[in-house]
Parts: C-alpha cells; structure tokens; sequence
C-alpha cells in the first residue's frame, strides 16, 4: 500500500507513526511545505523571552528518524498545489529545485493545517510586520528585535495575541493590544474577561478596544498603524487575527467543506472523497455539546485525529469520540481556561442556560498561600445539564478546567459535580473543591 501524507506536523506525523507501526509493508510520503518537521507550535512564543532556550528545543522528532529508523519518504520544501481523486495522484513544487513533482497513492491524508489570516491592509509588505505560525516565523521576529524596537503592537487579543504579549513585556517591550471586539479573549465571557484586562494593566499593556486596523505606514519598516478611529506609533507589528485551513488545493467541487474552508470529515477522519482522509487544523472537529461540526484548531486536536486517521488508513475502525471547547493559557500571573460554551455561543444556539460564579481559594484557607481562584459555571435552565466552566487564577486552575471537561464529557449534570470524590488534604484543597461550591449555588 502506498500512503501518502500532505502535512509533516501534528496530525500528519501522529498519522505516519501509525502507519508504520501496524503495516510493515507500508510506503509512506510526506509531504511538508516547511523546514521543520514535528514541532511544538505552542512553545513558539516563549523563545522570544528565552523560556524557550532556542526553535531547537521544539522539535519533538528530528528528519532524520522519521527517515532512517521508520522508512518514512519524508519530504520538505513540497508544495502541494494539485490533487487528481480520480487516478489518485497529488502534484505540486519542490521548492527547493524549482521541479514539480507528483505521488500516487492508495490512501491520502490531508494534514495541511493552517495559516495565519492577514488581511489585504495597506502597508503589509513594510518591514516589521509578522505572524506567529512557523519556526522561520518566530525566528525572524527574534531577528527583528534590535534595539530600536521599544513598542510592539499586537494586533488581536486572542490567545496567541496574549502569550507574545507577555513574551513581549518579559523583554522589556512597551505592548499594544489593538482588538476589534470589547474585550480580550472574546472566548471568556464580559465578566471573565475582566480579570485579563486586570492583569494586562498590572503589567502596563496599553488596551485599544472596539477599533479596527484599516492600514501600516513607514518608508521602508513599519512606524505607523492606522485604524477606524486614530493612529499609533510603533516599531513591531504582530498580526494574531486567527487562521484559516490550508485547503485551497482541495477542488470546492469535489470536497465537502465548512465555511470557513476546513474539509468536513466523519468520525473515522474520513472526508467525502473515496480512500482521503483529513486530520488536524485543516479539518473539523465534532462538538459534543454543539452536536454539529465546528472548528477550533488546537494541538490536542490535531495528534488525536491523526493517531485515528492513520489506524483507520490501514484497516482499523477507531473512532474520533468529539470535542468540548477545553483551552488553556498562562498569561503573566494569571492561568486562563475555558471548556464547553459560552454565553455567546449558548445564545447562537438558542439553549436555555444559567450561570452562577464563585470566588474562592485553590487550597484550604487556613494553610499556608492559598490563591483567589475565580470560577463561572454555565448549566441548562431545565435539566441542569452542565454546558460549560471557566475558570481563571493564579493556582489550581489546570485540575478544575480538566474536572470539568471530563464531565461535560460524560455529559453531567451541574448537580452531579457535587457527588463527585474529588481529593482532598489542605496542601492541594479545601473540603469541597470550588467547583463543587459553584455547583451548590446553582439554582
């Protein structure tokens, strides 16, 4: 069998291992459009501040042992422009030689992820301005922060918009937040959202709210950005608007789409198409509480439905069980996460809900440092089925957000949250866990 594999990140290479751990005689190609294979996206933004010693440390697995211990055909610099279902073919550029190139196969994975968004602005090519995507990308921010650089200007205040702002400020930077909407983080709901906006004035980032970028001005680099309302001044520009899926070499007229250009797939990552299967940030995911196809492109994500893809490619029959919106960010002293709906969402779909929130502490009071931990739990106004939690802190935040997607999982009631035997001793919790007092004062 011949398996081919558009895609050397994430779910590409979580699909190859597969492959080649369950069919010995499997040829397998991969075809990356980059330089690097299997890295950790993620960790990008702390290698500006130096958490991150260098790109080096991201890389899980090194070419060389996809190609000299598993056999993997492991390709770089292959764009994939063109995709013939019907005599199975993939063709595109090897960048590398300027040569076009082509693979049949068997079975195909299209593990293409993402880009990111940047919109046709006045000024794009100016130097100075980036996105945070690619190790080349966060390498040439790094080689972009001389001395000069004093203020960066992040454009959206999302998670990536966040995790560069602290990394930003950790080098001493003056940050800019530009956000179109009202709030930072416009997954949390208002009130949540409150407490970013604490910790970003804590640490002097200046928030620009409900304006949009319109343009960038400069001779040569980026000095301005000009928006609907006024003009600021800087000398870095990130762009962290959000991103769309690599599909464009998909024919919209033989691949079943989401709107935004994901390819749809059934729970066995299988796409419309016969023996193409799609994985990761250029595919849906199933939203379990949604109970419909969304897409939010996230590492967890991504490994998940590659590991099942590439079972599936070679005859087995796993399933891809859904998500529920789970996210996790540190963000300076603060831990920010969120699973289910929110308010917002609820209300797009027309699902009753209520909500009740909770200040309490991560740890039993009495013992020593307990921290202010601040949860918001979202129910169903009939059955009291839970909907979604958001939790925001400086300790403990990671153990109640994973309690409570396990239940939301499970599909849970807010009062069974109560029943749950949770651990308890006063180092790591009071006697009822803050979860489960938001959960007694649910109507």
């Amino acid at each position: 069998m011949k398996y081919v594999i558009i895609g050397g990140d994430a779910a590409g290479m979580s699909a190859a291992m597969q492959i080649v751990r369950n069919d010995p005689d499997a040829e397998v190609t991969t075809l990356e459009m980059g330089e690097y294979y299997s890295y950790a996206q993620c960790g990008l933004p702390y290698v500006i501040s130096g958490q991150v010693e260098s790109t080096d440390d991201l890389i899980a697995r090194e070419l060389s042992t996809f190609r000299d211990k598993y056999g993997i055909n492991a390709l770089t610099l292959h764009e994939v422009t063109n995709m013939n279902p019907d005599e199975k073919t993939v063709s595109g550029i090897n960048h590398e030689t300027g040569e076009t190139f082509s693979y049949n196969y068997d079975r195909l994975l299209i593990a293409s992820g993402a880009q990111p968004l940047l919109p046709n602005w006045d000024g794009n090519e100016l130097e100075g301005i980036h996105t945070v995507k690619t190790i080349p990308d966060i390498k040439q921010i790094s080689n972009d922060l001389h001395k000069e650089v004093k203020t960066v200007t992040i454009v959206g205040g999302g998670y990536i918009g966040l995790e560069m702002a602290e990394n930003f400020v950790e080098i001493g930077k003056h940050v800019r937040i530009i956000e179109q909407a009202s709030q930072l983080a416009t997954i949390f709901d208002n009130d949540m959202a409150s407490h970013i906006h604490e910790q970003a004035e804590k640490h002097n980032i200046e928030l620009v709210f409900n304006e949009s970028v319109q343009s960038f001005s400069g001779k040569t680099r980026v000095k301005e950005v000009k928006t609907d309302k006024q003009t600021y001044n800087t000398d870095l520009v990130i762009v962290a608007i959000g991103v769309r899926p690599s599909t464009s070499f998909a024919s919209d007229s033989l691949f079943h789409k989401h709107d935004n250009g994901a390819l749809l797939v059934n729970r066995y990552m299988e796409t419309n198409v016969s023996d193409v299967y799609a994985a990761g940030d250029c595919a849906t995911q199933y939203h379990r509480l949604k109970e419909k196809d969304d897409y939010i492109p996230l590492g967890t994500h991504a490994n998940k439905q590659g590991q099942i893809a590439g079972i599936n490619m070679v005859g087995g029959t796993r399933t891809f069980k859904g998500v529920v919106g789970t996210s996790i960010l540190k963000f300076f002293d603060l831990t920010l996460a969120r699973t289910g709906l929110s308010e917002q969402e609820a209300e797009q779909l027309h699902v009753p809900f209520e909500t009740t929130t909770l200040k309490s502490l991560h740890i039993a009071g009495y013992y020593p440092n307990p921290k202010p931990i601040h949860i918001k739990l979202m129910y169903h106004r009939d059955h009291r089925q839970l909907l979604g939690g958001q939790v925001i802190g400086s300790a403990g935040v990671d153990k109640r957000i994973d309690v409570l997607a396990a239940a939301l999982f499970h599909g849970m009631t807010v009062h069974e949250l109560e029943d749950l035997d949770l651990s308890y001793a006063p180092p790591f919790n009071g006697v009822w866990d803050p979860i489960q007092q938001a959960a007694r004062r649910s109507r």
